[in-house]
Formats: structure tokens, sequence, C-alpha cells
């Protein structure tokens, strides 16, 4: 008697639950430990289509409930909010990671990159670019159009002298 009381206050408890906490991360990564009104421990991580994500230990996160009784649960969300950049406002974009790399998508339609980038394939840059700092090429560069040089150049370590011969 006194054990199927329980099991019954146990399960109405469950079904009158929350459908979502928010809570800590205690163990960080793909499968984490979450600490909400106890401890829930090997939960699934999910995140928009196209982004792959997992949160690290310390984090303020979403743990949604589903399935029967509410027994199912996933981490779905984090609190970033802390992270935004000065002057974030409404529909605008902040992509960021724990190394400081980011990707700011402006609703002027800026775009601010913050880290090293790496690039593969094609680029096709329409309009002015500057380039500040130093620049390196490896590999076969096809330039048309004119070029025009201030200042120096050097081929293989030597000064370009233009030649003045007739």
């Amino acid at each position: 008697m006194w054990l199927s009381k329980t099991i019954a206050l146990r399960q109405r408890a469950e079904r009158e639950s929350t459908a979502a906490d928010m809570g800590i991360a205690t163990i960080g990564g793909g499968s984490a430990s979450v600490m909400t009104r106890g401890e829930q421990r090997d939960l699934e991580i999910f995140a928009p289509g196209g982004l792959v994500w997992q949160p690290r230990a310390g984090d303020t996160v979403l743990v949604v409930k589903g399935g029967t009784g509410c027994q199912e649960q996933c981490v779905a969300a984090a609190d970033t909010a802390a992270a935004a950049p000065e002057g974030f406002t409404p529909g605008e974009l902040f992509l960021f990671s724990c190394g400081e790399a980011s990707i700011y998508l402006r609703k002027d339609g800026g775009i601010a990159i913050k880290g090293d980038v790496s690039a593969e394939g094609a680029w096709t840059i329409e309009g002015k670019l500057v380039l500040t700092g130093g620049v390196e090429l490896n590999g076969p560069v096809t330039m048309n159009g004119a070029v025009n040089i201030n200042g120096s150049l050097t081929v293989n370590g030597i000064p370009y002298r233009p030649c003045k011969c007739g």
C-alpha cells in the first residue's frame, strides 16, 4: 500500500511539473549534466538546424522535458545575454565561441568577424577591398586591370627598380 502511494505521488508530481526548467550545467559537452531541482545526467543537446553547440560547465541552460510523464529531457539553449556586444539590437545576430572568435551580423548590413580566419573555395568580392596590416599571398596570383603601387616593391627579396633604358 505504502509503495503504491509513493509511486502514485511521484507520477503525479512528474505530470504536474513544468515542461521546462533553467539549470546550471555541471558537466559540459555533448552529453551534459545539469542541476535543476536535482542533477540530471547524460542529457542530449539540441540546437537550431545547421548549428552545433555544446554547453560548458557553469553555463545557465534551458532543460526541456517531454515524453510520457515528462521523463525525457534535453538541453535546448543557454543564457547568452551577457555575451551580447555593446549596442546589440533586435534583428541582429551574434555568433561567438568561448575562444573569443565571433561573427556579428548587424541590421545595417555590416558584418564584423573577430579571430583568425581560414577559408576554402573561390571568393568573389564586389566593391572596394581594404586590407590593413601585412598581406601574404601563396600560389599563383592573377590581376586584371590597372595595378597601382604606392611605395616600394620587392621581388624575391630584391627591391624592384624599373628599367629606364629607353
